[in-house]
């Protein structure tokens, strides 16, 4: 009997016949064996399908395809979801078609995971990689961001929910995690609900959920490639002038999630207050240009001032609790 646990890797794509095959090859190329691969199709229209469906006809016994019916777009988190429902391995990791991973990965990760029975997620650092397109300008531009979180130690809930929301710690990239399945599977897996500008937020969604309910390891280990391009979601968002909208929505979002699920923990209250009024448009400003970024970059610093200034009792006070 093989005790060696089985790792269900799932990979969501659209459109990503340029990128695709390099993201599969670093799954093979793994140096853990046990694992499945399960490529979700979200509605592609290029060769994407086709380059997926070639790599489940080579390896029949651990490559799958998927897709929603009618060959649907429904946006990135219907497409995890849907990869978790077909998923059978004890652990989950997600690798969006455009990163990569390193070949030592799922060994390392699975290991550490192994060692903590309590523990429902693991990540680690994660290479912003401008440098895959060879271009000299876009050498010396990787760097991994710091993770600012205690290491190589459970951290209980909802301890990393606060340090997110306040930018107090690196929110961790989709290609880094490897997750429980069965905690997965108890939080309802991704919210569907975040499709269109707010797409570039369901994995904060997804993460607000997990370490709600769960412990977290964090790692100092780099184990993966985010690859940093003009098509990527988050470019598409600043350049387009739509990422504000698009926190604004998961701010909502999370309020209510924390209203109806009973999440009274003071700390993320009171993080959760100090985002919305930062990004609260006054109705006397103008609703976009210079002054309105001056307005919130001059909150956050004013923010900043009566986090180290104010005893926590009447910062409490200030920012209120739960509706």
């Amino acid at each position: 009997m093989n005790n060696t646990p089985l790792v269900s890797v799932i990979i969501i794509f659209f459109n990503a016949e340029q990128f695709l095959a390099q993201a599969v090859k670093s799954v093979l190329n793994q140096t853990y064996a046990h694992w499945e691969l399960l490529l979700v199709d979200d509605g592609s229209r290029d060769g994407s399908r086709a380059i997926a469906d070639r790599y489940a006809a080579s390896y029949p016994e651990k490559v799958r395809v998927l897709a929603h019916a009618g060959n649907q777009n429904r946006g990135k988190g219907a497409t995890r979801n849907l990869g978790i429902r077909h998923a059978t391995g004890k652990y989950l990791a997600f690798l969006d078609a455009d990163d990569l991973w390193l070949k030592n990965k799922l060994e390392e990760q699975a290991a550490i995971l192994e060692k903590y029975p309590r523990v429902g997620m693991l990540y680690g650092e994660t290479l912003y990689w401008y440098s895959w397109t060879g271009d000299p300008q876009d050498r010396g531009q990787d760097f991994i961001p710091a993770l600012r979180v205690p290491l190589d130690t459970p951290i209980e809930p909802p301890c990393l929910l606060p340090l997110y929301l306040r930018g107090k710690a690196a929110v961790p990239c989709t290609c880094s995690i490897v997750l429980k399945r069965s905690i997965v599977e108890r939080v309802g897996g991704f919210e569907e609900t975040f499709t269109g500008i707010a797409n570039i937020y369901e994995d904060q969604a997804f993460y607000a959920k997990i370490v709600l309910h769960s412990a977290v390891v964090v790692i100092a280990r780099c184990w993966d490639l985010y690859r940093q391009h003009p098509q990527a979601s988050t470019a598409f968002s600043r350049q387009t002038g739509q990422e504000v909208s698009a926190r604004e929505f998961f701010l909502r979002w999370l309020e209510q999630y924390l209203s109806q699920n009973g999440v009274d923990d003071p700390a993320v209250w009171q993080a959760l207050r100090r985002e919305q009024w930062r990004l609260h448009n006054p109705a006397w400003l103008p609703t976009g240009g210079r002054i309105l970024t001056g307005a919130r970059w001059a909150k956050k610093w004013l923010i900043r001032l009566e986090e180290r200034l104010l005893p926590a009792a009447i910062s409490r006070r200030l920012w209120g609790g739960s509706s």
